[in-house]
């Protein structure tokens, strides 16, 4: 029997820390997957790919867990305004609103993938800070 005052070995490997480098390509990854995702599903599943490497990776670097947590913040800010856009397809303005929230949010994820690439903190506009 092992002694129980010893640490125990963990399963698997503990993750480090990521290189400055690795964090700006996952940062970028980020959005690029979140934007692409949001088109191809018109606007419904754009968040998993954020939500994904927000969840593996926020642990691992400052830089890639900020950018992360903005691209779910865009993609939840982006479900609210599909959700109220869904509603007011009864009284036919949804159907304007509902493709020009896609387009903004998919327009927003193309400008923080190019400040992530060149290695900025940013904080996209009009969205509400759900994640921090």
């Amino acid at each position: 029997m092992s002694d129980p005052t010893q640490p125990r070995p963990p399963y698997a490997p503990q993750p480090g820390a990521l290189s400055p480098q690795q964090e700006r390509s996952l940062a970028v990854l980020t959005h690029v997957i979140s934007g692409a995702a949001m088109v191809l599903s018109a606007g419904t599943l754009g968040f998993i790919g954020s939500l994904v490497i927000y969840l593996l990776y926020r642990d691992r670097g400052p830089f890639v867990r900020h950018h992360a947590a903005n691209a779910v913040n865009v993609q939840l800010t982006a479900l609210v305004g599909l959700i109220v856009s869904g509603l007011l397809m009864l009284v036919l303005v949804g159907f304007v609103t509902y493709p020009l929230v896609v387009v903004a949010a998919v327009a927003i994820h193309v400008l923080a993938a190019v400040r992530a690439n060149a290695g900025e903190w940013y904080d996209p506009p009009f969205t509400i800070r759900f994640v921090r």
